[in-house]
């Protein structure tokens, strides 16, 4: 009886397997189709989905879009400077599971001549819905990540340039600054946080040799170590996002669908902050007749930082004497503190002073257009894990399991479907890679 049992074991299992294989390559579908159903939707690398003839990763698209988004692996170091190696997809360790069933890995490098990125070349994205610019452009964008270290690149179109200083040795290839807009892991502004980075010239901002133009979270994103165990992992995955709304004017940034405000106080004292501060101080100087203690003369008109104080939302007495009385008021993305003197009847209506006291990081005001390329040659590519720039820094390093971006502005509804994947609550369950079968 056991001998005539036996060969019939794997035939009983297999409905079992099956309807597991089938479930999976459903549930990867859904979730597929919940971001592919977005308004806007443009791309989406899973990091399942490859090019047939290459095996390269490339993106769903909408229904009649099929441009060559297949991610190239490269290391801008070799390509910039002339040093190190070519990478190559096994330099992107894959995970077997994640949101969509499979992640790639930035990892730890320790050779400085080595930073590897995936990318869609200039020329095979300009002009399409990727290359969001211009009048009335508005873009959204997310990434499904688990961190482990690191607060740089994560995604999108931001080749920071090779024409500033490096201490890395002579630059082979030197290009100006070609950024659009891109997802970060808090940067400087807040480390570890989810942040977004846009920009207008392509270049610097407010007066320094970087961009500045940013929203930041207040909430980081959650960490897990190096050798964290799979169920760790499965519980650690964060969704970054951000939207910029052309008529609007802000940048907003989200973590796992929700866009926290978040005020910086005393903005000239923090590192990246100071430098819209600065712009802002700038231009009320300005507005003065003659020139005024701490004007810069030189400083570049367009950019002023100059959101919205017409009127003030609240107003508040600080302190009042006989001939003195500070107020502060608060306005949608700036705090003022304003210092009034008495007029000719004796009213408090001379501004003697104004001071920026707290600056709005989430939402931030950005009263622009995206950075539009004289040509294709000026553009810069879209990049996923690192971003072309002198500094040449280990950068973000952990797991990236979906990026998705729309030429839309999402709202907060969309952006938490897209966190939890059409779940109620609390993060999707993993996909694993060997339950997809063909999906």
């Amino acid at each position: 009886m056991t001998r005539r049992l036996l060969p019939l074991m794997p035939l009983l299992l297999l409905p079992c397997h099956l309807q597991a294989d089938e479930a999976a390559a459903k549930e990867y579908q859904q979730r597929v189709e919940t971001v592919r159903g977005l308004p806007g939707f443009v791309a989406l690398w899973d990091f399942v989905r490859r090019d047939a003839a290459t095996g390269q990763f490339t993106a769903h698209q909408p229904e009649g879009s099929a441009h060559d988004f297949r991610l190239e692996a490269v290391n801008y170091v070799l390509d910039y400077w002339g040093q190190g190696r070519a990478a190559t997809y096994e330099d992107f360790p894959l995970l077997g599971r994640g949101p969509f069933g499979q992640a790639v890995r930035l990892l730890n490098e320790t050779d400085d001549t080595f930073r590897p990125c995936l990318l869609v070349p200039r020329e095979r994205l300009h002009d399409t819905g990727l290359d969001v610019k211009g009048v009335g452009g508005s873009v959204s964008m997310v990434a499904w990540v688990i961190r482990e270290s690191g607060n740089h690149a994560i995604a999108g179109i931001w080749h920071e340039g090779t024409d500033l200083h490096s201490q890395k040795g002579p630059i082979v290839r030197v290009e100006q600054g070609r950024r659009q807009y891109a997802i970060f892991a808090g940067l400087g502004a807040k480390s570890g946080a989810s942040a977004v980075h846009v920009s207008e010239n392509g270049a610097k901002s407010f007066g320094d040799k970087y961009a500045r133009n940013l929203a930041v979270t207040p909430e980081l994103i959650p960490t897990a170590p190096p050798d964290a165990t799979p169920e760790i992992l499965d519980a650690t995955w964060s969704l970054l996002g951000f939207t910029f709304d052309n008529a609007a004017n802000t940048v907003t940034a989200y973590l796992n669908g929700k866009a926290t405000d978040y005020w910086i106080e005393s903005p000239e004292k923090q590192n990246f902050f100071k430098w819209p501060a600065r712009g802002w101080l700038q231009a009320q100087l300005h507005k003065l007749p003659g020139l005024q203690e701490g004007e810069e003369p030189d400083y570049p008109a367009d950019q002023y930082y100059q959101p919205p104080e017409e009127e003030p939302l609240e107003n508040k007495v600080i302190s009042e004497s006989d001939d003195e009385r500070v107020e502060l008021h608060q306005y949608p993305f700036t705090r003022v503190r304003v210092t009034l003197g008495k007029d000719a009847e004796g009213r408090f209506t001379q501004i003697k002073k104004r001071e920026l006291i707290a600056l709005k990081a989430n939402p931030f005001w950005f009263p622009h257009d995206l950075y539009t390329p004289a040509s294709e040659k000026e553009g810069g590519p879209f990049t996923i894990g690192r971003f072309i720039h002198t500094g040449r820094s280990v950068g973000f390093t952990g797991y990236i399991g979906g990026v998705a971006v729309f030429n839309e502005v999402l709202t907060p509804e969309q952006m938490a479907r897209l966190a939890a994947l059409g779940h109620e609550s609390g993060p999707p369950p993993p996909l694993k890679q060997e339950d997809l079968k063909n999906p």
